[in-house]
């Protein structure tokens, strides 16, 4: 089973960036879309997504860009304003597209009402845009551990180590399973990993792919 999500960053900035490389890492297919010509080479340069060069909030470049099959769309530029529209515009191609904007702190609350998500990234970081975008299965504590993630995980029905004890898992060196299901209570030898159930898991960076596996298959 594949948790793979096609996602929109409208915005190739250094948030927009930043962002879009933890989703490919994540085996996301991605997709930017960036006015700037310059930017728009250095991005093609990297590989790390398709890019497209244009005006987010134009409905030919968002049909170009997939909308109308994508998963999500995040407006990442600087313009909050700008985000917000091309929220607007991608939810009338595709009414069940998951919207995610970023905007400044102070009007947060205004913007709910019309996005499924907004995020602040000059202060939660992009881990945590990346994480609003594909949905709340994942959730990461970010710009408080330093490079450790701490997460709580949905078990996947047919993952690994799905119904099965912490015990009888082996996880690699640099996993700690925090807690019991739904963070109740602190996980032990004997706890099961229910499937549809979460769990608070710390990890290393480098083996954080692999636990990812052995929850999420």
């Amino acid at each position: 089973m594949t948790s793979k999500q096609d996602i929109i960053v409208a915005g190739g900035g250094r948030v927009g960036l930043q962002t879009a490389r933890l989703l490919a890492d994540r085996d996301n297919d991605v997709t930017i879309i960036e006015s700037d010509p310059d930017v728009v080479d250095t991005i093609a340069d990297e590989w790390i997504a398709t890019v497209i060069r244009g005006d987010a909030t134009t409905p030919e470049i968002l049909q170009q860009a997939g909308v109308p099959d994508a998963d999500a769309i995040a407006a990442l530029t600087g313009h909050s304003g700008l985000n917000l529209a091309v929220c607007l515009v991608a939810t009338e191609i595709n009414p069940e597209i998951r919207t995610v904007t970023r905007i400044e702190e102070a009007t947060g609350e205004a913007y709910t009402e019309f996005v499924d998500a907004v995020v602040f990234p000059e202060h939660a970081g992009a881990r945590v845009a990346a994480n609003e975008i594909v949905g709340s299965d994942v959730q990461t504590l970010a710009d408080v551990t330093g490079t450790l993630d701490v997460m709580q995980i949905r078990v996947r029905e047919g993952a690994p180590a799905a119904g099965k004890t912490l015990s009888a898992v082996r996880f690699p060196s640099g996993t700690l399973v925090v807690s019991g299901e739904e963070g109740e209570r602190i996980a032990k030898s004997d706890t099961v990993l229910e499937p549809g159930k979460r769990y608070v898991v710390a990890v290393e960076p480098d083996v954080a792919d692999e636990v990812m596996n052995l929850l999420r298959g």
